[in-house]
């Protein structure tokens, strides 16, 4: 029997000539494998094109595989983007999200209100037209919220320093080293302030942004095993930080 669910491609490995395996984020089933016939007919119904990062997509899919790695029998684009295969900021920092989420939600089970974050999100960003450096910041700080990690702020005081194993911000720097110094400490503060609409008002240098990234990741790197090593982040700091 063919289940319908809506999904987000991750990432895809060519498994042959006419077949993709497909790493997606489904709104009903969590994070599931596919296995993708590609037929080389211009009339097919599920083509290649359709499984870029990031793609939002409507499945029929068979989960009768008992091996872990199901079949998609029909796939259409919810939405078709206007931008993010064309911009090369955009396509950059698509890049880099498909590839952190792709890491972050290894094990990661049904979820809808990540789901409706995360297609929020990747909706928001191909229909900006305001500047988007601060977007993958943004994007990292709240999914947080939604993978149980977000920071307390409730007992900030300036001068804190962040300590990166519990989340909060504390008074004097902890036992170990795992943690933030107060000026980079007061980033995340600002940053927790922002939301894409109101991004493009906090003008972050570049070096401000670097280190906000870099907390960021460290911070994910404690708590979400394999989070560490991204390809894309060069890229995107070469960008933006």
């Amino acid at each position: 029997m063919l289940q319908k669910t809506k999904a987000l491609v991750l990432h895809t490995i060519k498994y042959n000539d006419s077949s993709l395996i497909v790493h997606a984020y489904t709104e009903m089933y969590g994070r599931l494998a596919f296995w993708v016939r590609i037929p080389k007919s211009h009339k097919a119904k599920v083509r290649n094109v359709l499984f870029q990062p990031l793609s939002l997509l409507d499945l029929d899919v068979d989960l009768s595989s008992k091996n872990g790695i199901h079949h998609i029998k029909d796939a259409k684009p919810v939405v078709v983007w206007q931008s993010i295969p064309f911009h090369p900021v955009k396509s950059s920092i698509a890049m880099f999200i498909s590839e952190f989420l792709s890491k972050a939600l290894m094990e990661q089970a049904e979820n809808k209100p990540l789901f409706a974050y995360l297609e929020a999100s990747t909706e928001w960003l191909d229909n900006c037209e305001r500047p988007a450096a601060n977007f993958h910041l943004v994007f990292l700080m709240h999914l947080a919220l939604f993978l149980g990690l977000y920071p307390n702020l409730d007992n900030y005081h300036d001068g804190d320093w962040f300590d990166l194993q519990s989340g909060t911000f504390e008074p004097l720097p902890p036992l170990h080293k795992q943690c933030v110094k107060p000026v980079e400490a007061s980033r995340i503060c600002t940053l927790m302030r922002m939301n894409y609409e109101n991004m493009h008002l906090f003008n972050l240098s570049h070096f401000d942004r670097g280190q906000i990234l870099d907390v960021l990741l460290s911070y994910y790197a404690i708590h979400i095993t394999g989070t560490s090593e991204l390809k894309s982040l060069s890229v995107l700091k070469e960008l933006f930080a």
